[in-house]
């Protein structure tokens, strides 16, 4: 039996050699008589190895083995196996594979330290070898600078939700060069590691949601205040941030955040904290007045739950807003206001304006979808207005805001979205549109799919929101025929725009235009030049095409994130487009 195959210029080296490893797999199948053998010599080149197994070689019976040889050079390369004399079956080859050799440019990083956090921490990640090199081949959850000289160097470190229990381990001190670490979201127990502030280079550190005590040391808070350190302790009940003079334990504390940014001052972000506990007080005590006041609105089974389209007047809409005195978003429809039901729930009360460019059939069209849709991930309706004035749609309030905003602006600077973070909420909008196209009857169609429309809440649960342009279409053909496209643009469909041809496609190719704006924080028209911008799926298609995800990744994560995931979510939301 022979093999034969040549070798491909261009896996050559500058000198022009080139290296393989070939691996030749062998199990015998059949039960070979007594009187019956299978052998055979195995020569590589025409030459036999010096391993003893390449003479005179049996297969086993239903038991795999490898024969691994190193072949080198350009030109033909060949495989022959020949039967002894002593043989009477012919020789088997039951599969094989060829590798080209190709040399690490990389030197090697110090993997210790990764290492033992692996086995203190029983990491259940496949991680092998080198940490960072080959540089295609790094581990899951770091990233890794490549200097011209010298080895590749841990930057970044991202085991949020890992299952982490114990103490922080001091290995991650021994990581010299790492910027970010995120250890949010597990379990760590015990105080905050001095030598955490010794680590010279590392600008990024979170650490919420554990169960860590004891208080802040000095070091770390003298980085946060001269901005050199971005610190998140927030949901560690027993941790201080005071530093140990005044640190004392606390029975009950909520929803603590320290996070500064390197321009803004810590005596700020406590006086902006403070204001903000002063406004919810003054706004229970006028909600308090307005419930005392006013109970000849409360329904006897308001106190108890919200009702179900419930039809509100135009006094109780004022009521609920104090005149309309919040206003928390503005549209094309008109002004959004913040309200309180009388049970003290917040809403939001979306007012139809008159200047309002969305007319009669379209408000109400909201409210007679939402009042059939119910699902975790589409905002829920509570109610609604009309009269011969007025016409207002009552919705839960959302208090994280709408994800443009977290993605660009000033909530973004304040509290950038983690990777961790964006994946939960291009889940979570998924599901909501999974649910409008496949379990509503007859199906839904949004039509203005963007970061706009979804809506978080406070721990970021993501809810698609503004019904207006949304359509039913027949569950038998899958598409509708518009007369007039519908929806913004840069998330147009523009098979959609062209034909009018309107299908639940139209939707998954917004959404694809929002996994784009999650990983890169980009608007829909990202700009080049100062007078040129371009659709950010073309931007990101270009780039991936040349094997640069990092250049497009939102640097306010910081660096953090899993490049495997990120670079799946990238191509899912291209595919998205097609």
């Amino acid at each position: 039996m022979d093999i034969s195959w040549s070798s491909d210029p261009s896996l050559e080296d500058a000198h022009g050699n080139s290296t393989y490893l070939l691996f030749l797999y062998f199990a015998e199948l059949l039960r070979v008589p007594s009187n019956g053998l299978r052998q055979f010599d195995i020569l590589v080149d025409n030459a036999t190895g010096n391993d003893g197994t390449s003479q005179g070689f049996t297969p086993k019976y239903l038991s795999t083995e490898a024969v691994k040889r190193t072949v080198q050079g350009p030109g033909q390369h060949s495989v022959s196996l020949v039967a002894t004399p002593a043989a009477t079956l012919p020789p088997i080859l039951n599969a094989f594979e060829i590798y080209s050799v190709k040399p690490m440019i990389e030197m090697a990083t110090n993997a210790k330290a990764m290492m033992t956090i692996r086995e203190r921490y029983a990491l259940k990640k496949n991680w092998k070898g080198d940490p960072c090199a080959p540089k295609a081949f790094a581990w899951d959850g770091l990233n890794c600078s490549y200097p011209s000289s010298g080895p590749a160097q841990i930057i970044a470190l991202n085991l949020s939700s890992s299952g982490l229990t114990g103490t922080v381990n001091s290995s991650f001190g021994d990581l010299k060069s790492l910027q970010q670490l995120d250890l949010s979201n597990n379990s760590l127990s015990g105080p905050v590691p001095d030598f955490l502030a010794q680590m010279s280079s590392l600008s990024f550190l979170d650490l919420s949601s554990n169960i860590l005590s004891g208080s802040v040391p000095a070091a770390l808070l003298q980085k946060i205040q001269n901005g050199s350190l971005v610190l998140r302790i927030d949901n560690n009940v027993n941790l201080c941030d005071n530093g140990p003079s005044t640190c004392e334990p606390k029975k009950k504390k909520r929803n603590k955040t320290l996070i500064v940014a390197t321009v803004v001052p810590i005596a700020v972000a406590t006086v902006l904290f403070v204001a903000g506990l002063l406004i919810l007080h003054r706004m229970r005590n006028r909600q308090d007045t307005w419930m005392a006041n006013n109970s000849r609105f409360i329904s006897p089974q308001a106190s108890s739950h919200i009702f179900e389209n419930r039809k509100f007047t135009y006094k109780e809409l004022k009521l609920m807003t104090a005149n309309f005195k919040e206003e928390i978003g503005r549209g094309g429809f008109g002004s959004v206001f913040l309200g309180y039901l009388e049970n003290g729930s917040p809403v939001a009360v979306k007012m139809r304006s008159k200047t309002s460019s969305q007319g009669d059939k379209e408000f109400l069209a909201e409210a007679q979808h939402l009042s059939r849709v119910h699902h975790k991930n589409l905002v829920s309706l509570i109610g609604y207005c009309k009269n011969k004035k007025h016409m207002a749609l009552v919705y839960e309030y959302m208090q994280g805001g709408n994800l443009e905003d977290c993605l660009r602006g000033e909530a973004s600077a304040a509290t950038p979205l983690t990777w961790h973070q964006r994946l939960k909420i291009a889940l979570n909008s998924a599901q909501g549109l999974e649910y409008l196209h496949k379990s509503c009857q007859p199906p839904l169609i949004h039509r203005d799919v963007k970061t706009k429309n979804i809506l978080l809440s406070a721990d970021l649960e993501a809810k698609i929101a503004d019904f207006g342009l949304m359509k039913a279409f027949s569950d038998e053909f899958r598409t509708h025929v518009t007369t007039q496209p519908a929806g913004t643009l840069g998330y147009l469909d523009p098979e959609y725009y062209n034909t009018s041809q309107l299908s639940e496609k139209s939707d998954v190719y917004s959404f694809g235009v929002v996994l784009l704006e999650l990983i890169t924080g980009q608007p829909p028209a990202v700009p080049v030049s100062d007078t040129e911008s371009i659709h950010v799926a073309l931007w990101v298609r270009q780039k991936l095409s040349e094997g640069d995800i990092a250049s497009v990744v939102d640097p306010r994560m910081g660096g953090i994130y899993d490049v495997n995931s990120l670079w799946k979510v990238a191509e899912l939301a291209l595919k998205c487009k097609e």
